[in-house]
């Protein structure tokens, strides 16, 4: 289904052998605890029995500790640095802090009692307001540089870079300069984040409703209706959520009632968010300039893939130039269904589309070109074969073997603990934890969280890394199994990649710490999976007699990967367009923004007298500046893909392992685009990602 929502993808053998790995996964083969520590792998040690006074315990520990190394390094004496003394020490410290502040910070996501929960909060605020602290360090910040010039040739690549991103990391938070430019540098930053949060929660605690009648309502389904509350007259309360607002965007056939509806959406908090984000934009500004920037976004992109705007812009530009005719072609299509319907229910047509006809019609177009039952295939989707199927194409893919541990210690009864073995060598290299189900207190999404990041320790062996992936899949009923929607089986790919990321990372300092803009690619490009046949078959049959999918509804499934294509990726071009467009400018009026990158690139005018931008929460989300990446690792993903696996077999275990190799295992230690090209054996372009769209006329456009 098409959303007008910001779509947010969001934070990692032989046949012989791999046959063994289904019946063992199917007969639940498990690995104990004990057993992981006679093989003599690095133990997980992660406890999740914690009292609330422990975590606070914890919490002041680790921030004297750190604290404790922080001052050892700053006041050594310049002459005597050496790598062991500070950039060692610091590397250690950083882990140790890492894999603290993750175990410390969880439970406020996933634990069940609401005191630990909140303890684990309180931890995460300190340990936060202790980042910031230990990031200003203006001692730490001269010896770091000291032996950056002293060390020019007697270091690894690996420690090269490290040392060089805690230099640039130091003047970026303007440790280069004076004490004067510091303390403004530091004013401002604390005032853009209390703003910011000021925004978001503006915007989370918007309550507005509007009130319809059922005629008003015609097209929406009885269970919706009987879910929204009544006033005392009986007419209909809908509010601007979004299990409210999308439904009746896409399905409510009264263009009045979708016009009033849109018009309210994007007027959330349009007063005093407009003034906040426009305040937002002139302090950033003025942040940049005292670092020495020419703009907000220069100062973000600058440690990212894309390295300045005008490679934004000149991606952004080639993007919208190969869909326009696509946009054009589906805009048409568009007004012709609305030209039809307006004849046939007598309503005037007014020749154009409006913003809360767009909605409307995609999902006529969805509909009427594609026609996939939703209802019959959620049918062949039980969570335990999903389950079963990925970790066999995982496991195949990368060349691991995943097993259950026993008697692990765990957060709630319905958690699971896994082991990953590399099949060849027998070597443990990471764990992770399963946690599918909904509960009260749980967080609200799916995501994958580090929890034990994979460098090496003091001891120079490599620690063992740990992930947990969290998720709310619905909950088994006595008649029925977890059933997941194809969208969730996606789901499910994209996060278990980013498992996959954090427990295959094996280097020496910095974890899966990639660029903003790189940091979606390895889990986008396994969504592919989803969409091919043979995976698609391997992780699916019904759920009563266990059946496999029909072949017509497999292929109606597939091709609608490709529905309303040209206009939802210009929806995405319009948001990276304005997001760069206000973060070049010393200022600027956003809803005017808005509206000009609208009518531009969608075609599509925005309302008069609304304001998306206010409420557009990626831009006070640590999005600013950086809304492009989410158009961006999609295209170097579907590069990877059809460019490798595609060609060479997407159940290819030489490609995987390579895969494995190249992408995964580098963690942090190598640049995003390097990773890319060593893969590709090129220079990335656009081609896959348009061919993927079904956009097959793309040209060459290297990026």
């Amino acid at each position: 289904g098409y959303n007008m929502e910001i779509s947010v993808s969001s934070v990692r053998f032989s046949y012989r052998v791999c046959k063994h790995l289904r019946m063992t996964i199917a007969s639940g083969s498990v690995l104990s605890a004990r057993h992981c520590a006679q093989a003599g792998h690095a133990r997980n040690t992660l406890r999740w029995d914690l009292s609330p006074d422990e975590i606070r315990t914890m919490t002041d520990s680790l921030i004297a500790r750190v604290k404790k190394v922080y001052d050892d390094v700053g006041s050594l004496n310049i002459e005597n640095v050496s790598v062991e003394n500070t950039l060692m020490t610091l590397a250690n410290a950083k882990m140790d802090y890492a894999s603290s502040h993750h175990v410390l910070a969880f439970p406020q996501y996933v634990c069940p009692s609401k005191e630990l929960r909140s303890a684990s909060t309180e931890a995460d605020k300190r340990l936060s307001e202790l980042d910031v602290e230990i990031n200003m360090r203006e001692d730490v910040f001269k010896r770091i540089t000291a032996l950056q010039n002293k060390q020019k040739d007697n270091l690894s690549a690996e420690e090269k870079r490290f040392l060089d991103r805690l230099v640039t990391l130091g003047q970026r938070k303007g440790l280069h300069l004076s004490k004067d430019i510091q303390e403004e540098i530091k004013r401002t930053s604390k005032l853009i984040s209390e703003l910011s949060i000021e925004f978001n929660k503006n915007l989370n605690e918007e309550s507005k409703f509007l009130i319809f009648s059922e005629h008003e309502l015609g097209g929406l389904a009885a269970t919706f209706l009987s879910g929204l509350d009544k006033t005392a007259e009986g007419r209909y309360k809908v509010t601007l959520e979004y299990p409210h607002y999308y439904p009746l965007m896409k399905r409510c056939h009264n263009p009045e009632t979708r016009r009033k509806m849109e018009m309210a959406f994007n007027s959330r908090c349009k007063e005093v968010n407009t003034a906040i984000l426009e305040e937002l934009i002139q302090l950033r500004a003025k942040v940049a300039r005292l670092l020495g920037y020419g703009s907000h976004a220069e100062y973000v992109l600058e440690i990212n893939m894309a390295k300045n705007a005008s490679n934004v812009s000149d991606f952004l530009d080639k993007f919208h130039e190969a869909l326009k005719p696509v946009g054009i072609k589906e805009r048409k299509y568009i007004l012709a269904l609305k030209k039809r319907e307006c004849l046939m229910k007598g309503y005037q047509f007014d020749e154009k589309i409006n913003a809360w006809d767009l909605p409307y019609y995609m999902n006529q177009v969805e509909q009427r070109k594609f026609a996939v039952d939703k209802d019959k295939l959620i049918e062949y989707f039980p969570l335990d074969v999903v389950t079963e199927g990925l970790f066999g194409i995982y496991q195949e893919l990368l060349g691991l073997t995943f097993t259950e541990v026993e008697q692990a210690d765990v957060w709630h009864e319905n958690v699971k603990l896994y082991s990953a073995l590399d099949t060849e060598t027998g070597e443990e290299i990471g764990q992770f934890y399963l946690d599918l189900h909904p509960r009260e207190g749980k967080y609200g999404h799916a995501g994958c969280f580090g929890l034990q990041p994979g460098c090496r320790g003091p001891d120079g062996k490599r620690r063992l890394p740990v992930a947990a992936m969290a998720a709310n899949f619905t909950k088994p009923r006595k008649d029925c199994p977890s059933l997941l929607q194809h969208h969730k089986v996606e789901t499910y790919f994209h996060e278990f990649g980013h498992v996959m990321h954090e427990i295959c990372s094996n280097v020496k300092f910095s974890g899966t710490m990639v660029e903003t803009d790189f940091v979606e690619v390895p889990s986008q490009m396994l969504e592919n999976w989803v969409w091919e046949k043979e995976p698609l078959r391997r992780m699916s049959r019904h759920y009563k007699d266990g059946t496999p999918i029909p072949d017509e509804l497999l292929d109606k499934l597939i091709a609608s990967r490709v529905a309303n294509t040209g206009l939802m990726n210009l929806r995405q071009v319009v948001l990276s367009k304005v997001d760069q467009s206000l973060h070049t400018s010393p200022r600027a009026d956003t809803a005017e923004v808005f509206a000009k990158h609208c009518q531009d690139i969608l075609g599509i005018p925005a309302t008069p007298g609304t304001n998306m931008t206010a409420s557009f929460s990626h831009l006070a989300g640590g999005y600013d500046g950086q809304y492009y990446s989410y158009l961006w690792s999609e295209v170097y993903s579907m590069d990877i893909f059809f460019s490798r696996f595609k060609k060479e077999g997407i159940m290819n275990p030489k490609v995987g392992k390579e895969y494995r190799r190249v992408i995964l295992e580098a963690g942090g230690s190598v640049d995003g685009m390097d990773m890319v090209k060593t893969f590709l054996g090129r220079a990335p372009c656009q081609d896959a990602f348009f061919q993927c769209k079904g956009l097959v006329n793309s040209q060459e456009a290297s990026m």
